[in-house]
């Protein structure tokens, strides 16, 4: 890090988040990139000059540019010396964007940056089986010949597992689906269905009013769709859901279970971009810094154990780092890919079992306020394109610090591959 310099949050701004294969089915992680960032650079009225360089993530990355970041710089007519590169570490590539960001400006690499994530489950690509690809591929980029075509059949023969698969969202080391790692998450840590779906409707009736009070007009974005439809807020709210009516589904991932569609994030299109500068660039420019980060932490753990647990380890790793304690916190957003998933971080975190066999310490790191968690909702209600949420959390979390007076925001993601990933916010 270079003496005394500090990489500031001055804004972010997203599109609305959507249910997949809705509202913005037509457009790919590209565009929704692009009108996230084409919003974020509107809104700060800065000039697109100044942008030295894109960091983006995703998870569902487009085969034919999987450089988004490359992407949206030269679709958005940016300087063509703006470079960019994209990156991806599942639930939390957007987060990693961010604080990739960071720490570049703060190694004085460049002053002005844009961070962020997208993607569009929408538009995930149906993958051939490798028989397929493996038989038809020498064909395809070639000159093939009438016996070409007919080697192709031989391969093929006899025609099964041909025809492309349902993608799912498992590991792929263990092949437990996200909805079964939850499931799997609630036994082991005694999370009851009545609590998941307590939390669930906490959530959604927090995202509503957080919507109903202008609380997000500061971060969303409109878009309009290549039809001429305009959105301009997020579709997957649900005001008027109750305990009661969520009482009412069905679980999804086993017949006794307790995960059920209302308990667990939906699948979502959008995309969430934050502007950071270096401290003293901002204040070059006139513009108010609304955080900065104190610090921040990646771990990974065995993801045959309790593949979404992470946040557990990352989020005290991460006080630890900024020299803090949970007591010190005045908000904490965790990123709420399932209820179970967040209430058993929760629960780790208020374990002295837990801190003495997997943190080294003699107690527990604390039990985080109702009051102070996820204040505006979180991933169940708002929705979670997946390469979107880190940079959405930050962009929240930075408003709310700047808007309140708060001093600290703590933040935690799990993401597939046992990855947990957090950070410390502080205002500026």
């Amino acid at each position: 890090m270079a003496e005394n310099r500090r990489a500031v949050v001055i804004a972010g701004a997203r599109t609305p988040f959507v249910r997949a294969f809705t509202d913005l089915t037509r457009l790919d992680s590209i565009a929704l990139a692009g009108a996230a960032v084409r919003g974020l650079l509107g809104r700060t009225g800065i000039a697109s000059a100044e942008i030295q360089s894109i960091v983006w993530g995703g998870v569902i990355l487009p085969s034919h540019a999987p450089n988004i970041a490359r992407e949206v710089a030269l679709d958005l007519n940016l300087d063509f010396g703006c470079e960019g590169y994209t990156v991806t570490r599942a639930c939390a590539s957007g987060l990693q964007a961010v604080t990739s960001a960071a720490a570049a400006i703060e190694r004085g690499e460049y002053d002005v940056m844009i961070a962020g994530g997208s993607d569009s489950t929408s538009n995930a690509e149906i993958k051939l089986p490798q028989k397929v690809v493996h038989a038809v591929a020498p064909v395809a980029l070639g000159k093939p010949s009438a016996k070409d075509y007919l080697d192709v059949v031989r391969q093929l023969a006899p025609f099964t597992d041909v025809l492309p698969r349902q993608p799912k969202i498992s590991e792929r080391t263990t092949g437990e689906v996200m909805g079964e790692s939850a499931e799997k998450m609630a036994k082991i840590n005694g999370i009851s269905r009545a609590d998941q779906d307590a939390f669930a409707a906490r959530s959604h009736h927090r995202a509503a009013a957080a919507i109903a009070s202008g609380r997000f007009a500061d971060e969303v974005v409109p878009i309009e769709t290549p039809s001429g439809t305009r959105i301009d807020t997020d579709g997957l709210v649900r005001a008027n859901t109750s305990v009661a009516k969520l009482a009412t589904l069905k679980p999804v991932f086993a017949e006794n279970g307790t995960v059920t569609a209302g308990n667990a994030s939906p699948l979502t299109d959008g995309a969430s971009a934050v502007l950071l500068m270096s401290e003293e660039k901002a204040r070059a420019l006139g513009l108010t810094p609304l955080a900065a980060f104190r610090s921040w932490s990646y771990v990974s753990v065995d993801p045959a154990d309790q593949v979404l647990i992470g946040p557990a380890i990352s989020m005290p790793r991460a006080l630890d780092k900024a020299g803090m304690s949970l007591a010190d916190i005045d908000l904490v957003d965790i990123h709420e890919a399932f209820a179970a998933q967040t209430l058993s971080v929760l629960r780790m975190l208020e374990s002295a079992e837990w801190a003495k066999t997997r943190l080294d310490r003699d107690e527990a790191v604390g039990t985080v306020d109702i009051d102070s968690l996820n204040v505006h909702g979180g991933s169940i209600s708002l929705g979670h394109p997946f390469g979107a949420t880190g940079a959405r959390m930050v962009t929240t979390m930075a408003n709310e610090l700047s808007r309140t007076g708060k001093e600290t925001a703590l933040l935690g993601i799990c993401a597939a591959g046992g990855i947990g990933a957090s950070a410390v916010l502080e205002q500026v």
